[in-house]
């Protein structure tokens, strides 16, 4: 009865610090874009983006095992079909989101196919090379995508009931997607096909041994994830106004999985740490430098493999963990033998009484009646001398 107390007990107070973290941070969510510049409310708004295609990253390589170099092509997939819907067929904003959700979904969901039969480098080198190919396919298809100058659209307006300014009302309604995929996300990993793809990642024989599909859930994997950057790209594309081949190169691919790996892979929290990696380290190093965003993203990124080799979604429990065994080292008596008499501090008041009421050692020898079967017998025992060897012949009056 104790021991189900305590459980329900640690089960409210994880229950209210998760709802109390959630009320912060929607607060200060809430409250950004009235407080910070244009240019920082915009750069808020970037973060929310990254952070959606990072969530569908991690689905693929943080809890499905897999990985992919080629993320970026599904995110200028998504910003291409929002852009030619909205340039060339005149469609409102918010039908382009779907469009580009499922047209990516099954873009994925066909890539996944024939990526089922690879895996480690040669999954990375095969994804890295759609990612390559990409942009300058995008350049040939001049007609549809405009070429190498791209696509320019309208921005999402905001209404007029609204009384916000663009920058404004484009952070909020991000916000709002943000917040549905990373719920989506979570409810996914908690669902049977989430168990199933953190079953795949640990032990592919162990799970096909219970009954999991493993090319059914790699596909959905490279779908679903594929789907995210689509959703990403499809806001992208809002909140930019503009897209060309040259925004997508394979550099985005390397730039995304690298932020997901920083902010900590297999984390709910890491794709939004990831994404403010990604925004903010090169817009910093810029002022620096023209050459400075790409050495100190590199540097930075080995020194956080270095400290936090599970991202920094892991490093708060790090930190406290190592304070904490480092305090119970401190605290910790010296139990050693012989501590006591060292010190010259006196034995407890119960040892005293146990060595003063016990019996005192019996240092006279025992008869071996005394001690028992194991006890051994002398050689001088007449009995052992005149003792007959086994299967000796019998003695005859004159022996």
């Amino acid at each position: 009865m104790n021991t189900l107390t305590a459980a329900l007990g640690t089960d409210r107070v994880r229950w209210l610090r998760a709802t109390l973290t959630v009320l912060v941070a929607a607060a200060v969510a809430l409250g950004a874009p009235f407080y910070f510049a244009p240019f920082q409310v915009f750069q808020l708004t970037m973060v929310l983006l990254y952070a959606v295609a990072l969530a569908g990253l991690n689905l693929l390589v943080g809890f499905g095992g897999q990985i992919s170099l080629g993320h970026g092509a599904f995110f200028a997939a998504g910003a291409y079909t929002a852009a030619v819907m909205l340039d060339r067929y005149d469609t409102g904003h918010l039908a382009t989101l779907p469009a580009a959700a499922a047209g990516c979904f099954l873009l994925g969901l066909a890539f996944g196919v024939p990526a089922l039969r690879l895996r480690g480098l040669y999954l990375a080198l095969v994804t890295l090379s759609f990612a390559v190919f990409l942009p300058p396919l995008l350049k040939r298809l001049e007609s549809v995508t405009g070429g190498s100058m791209g696509l320019t659209v309208d921005k999402l307006e905001p209404p007029a009931w609204s009384g916000l300014a663009e920058d404004q009302w484009m952070y909020f309604v991000v916000l709002a997607v943000t917040a549905v995929a990373l719920l989506l996300a979570r409810n996914l990993l908690r669902s049977r096909v989430g168990r199933a793809l953190l079953a795949v990642r640990d032990n592919e024989s162990a799970a096909e041994v219970m009954g999991v599909r493993l090319s059914l859930h790699k596909t959905l994997a490279f779908a679903w994830s594929a789907m995210f950057a689509g959703v990403a790209g499809c806001l992208y594309t809002w909140v930019i106004g503009f897209v060309s081949p040259d925004s997508f190169s394979f550099v985005l691919s390397i730039t995304l999985l690298a932020g997901l790996v920083v902010g900590g892979l297999a984390s709910l929290y890491g794709p939004l740490l990831g994404a403010a990696f990604v925004m903010y380290v090169p817009s910093v190093s810029q002022d620096l430098s023209e050459a400075a965003p790409g050495v100190v993203f590199g540097l930075l990124i080995i020194i956080v493999m270095f400290v936090a080799p599970t991202g920094l979604a892991g490093l708060p429990g790090r930190v406290l963990g190592e304070v904490t065994r480092r305090l119970h080292r401190t605290a910790a008596p010296d139990r050693t033998p012989g501590a006591e008499s060292d010190t010259g501090a006196a034995p407890a008041h119960g040892a005293e009484s146990a060595v003063e009421a016990g019996p005192a050692p019996d240092t006279e020898p025992k008869s071996p009646a005394e001690s028992g079967p194991s006890a051994t017998v002398t050689p001088a025992d007449p009995a052992v001398v005149d003792a007959e060897p086994v299967g000796a012949p019998p003695r005859t009056e004159k022996e």
